[in-house]
């Protein structure tokens, strides 16, 4: 277990505070998820996924998403070579470990649909040529939710591919004055690889041996499934403001990643705080709101917290 400490030492050099976004990162990547962070600029996103490659001695490749971006540019091409007289493949950044997709909101549908088919099927096709990802394969797709101009929205089937959203805020006052003393001096370690791709494999096989009690495994399924029918739960007061409730992803996420949340707690079994501690981030966007609760400012968050208050704890 110490091996997880360890890495989040290594990160803790050149990233202050953003804990949850750390935390966050690792149960995705050791339960082969993929994560989307929402946040404004400056809030060390890039350089926090950067800093995770390199204490785990990952390949790391960052694709800055644009609307006028082709599909090619992330997965790669066929190449005409005059030479030879042939094609050859040229193979894009999606072949990596850890991909950075950037503002990915602001590349048009069939970008997207193009990196989250390979996020779910971890295979390009290029001409005739099928090429698998090398595992380990984790993509952190950021967007901004400031910038309303020249963005294309995730489609919800699309967002569903997600394991986890994650909604970064700005660091505490102390943070950030600690950030500016840093970067003014230039006092930042260097990152050291602590860890590789065996020892992740070992982590992650020690992770599905964590002890989920039935009454636990129950109490997920119906938080999930508060969401779709809410007035079974006495919760008639949030569903007019559901229109789609969580899909069935969710579940299989939630028996997962809660898993990896004991893991890092050094517990060998779960509890309902760790089901709490991740349910946000699992469900806010997977849930469709109504109209209505757009028109009153209602969010995913406070409806996952309602349903978090009200359905009974074992």
């Amino acid at each position: 277990m110490n091996k997880l400490k360890q890495i989040k030492a290594e990160v803790a050099k050149v990233v202050v505070g953003q804990d949850k976004m750390i935390d966050s990162l690792l149960i995705a990547l050791l339960c082969e998820g993929h994560i989307l962070i929402e946040g404004v600029p400056g809030l060390a996103k890039t350089t926090t996924v950067n800093a995770l490659a390199s204490a785990l001695g990952l390949n790391f490749k960052r694709a800055q998403f644009t609307p006028d971006l082709l599909p090619s540019d992330i997965l790669g091409a066929e190449i005409y070579d005059p030479q030879n007289n042939a094609f050859k493949i040229k193979k894009g950044p999606i072949f990596t470990n850890l991909l950075l997709a950037d503002e990915i909101n602001r590349a048009p549908a069939k970008v997207q649909s193009a990196l989250l088919e390979v996020m779910q099927e971890k295979q390009v096709t290029l001409g005739d040529n099928t090429f698998k990802i090398e595992p380990p394969f984790f993509v952190m797709a950021t967007q901004n939710p400031v910038e309303q101009e020249g963005v294309y929205q995730l489609p919800e089937a699309q967002l569903d591919r997600f394991m986890l959203k994650i909604v970064v805020d700005y660091n505490t006052k102390d943070e950030e004055l600690e950030i500016a003393r840093r970067i003014s001096s230039g006092n930042f370690e260097k990152i050291q690889a602590v860890a590789n791709k065996d020892e992740l494999d070992e982590i992650k096989e020690s992770i599905k041996a964590v002890h989920v009690d039935d009454e636990v495994e129950k109490y997920m399924i119906e938080l999930v499934n508060a969401t779709r029918n809410p007035n079974e739960y006495g919760l008639e007061s949030i569903s007019e403001y559901i229109q789609f409730g969580a899909s069935p992803r969710v579940s299989i996420d939630m028996f997962k990643a809660v898993k990896a949340m004991a893991y890092m707690r050094e517990k060998d079994f779960v509890t309902p705080v760790d089901v709490a501690y991740i349910a946000k981030e699992l469900m806010r966007h997977r849930i469709v709101l109504t109209y209505e609760a757009e028109a009153e400012g209602i969010t995913t968050d406070e409806i996952i917290q309602k349903v978090l208050e009200t359905v009974a704890i074992p």
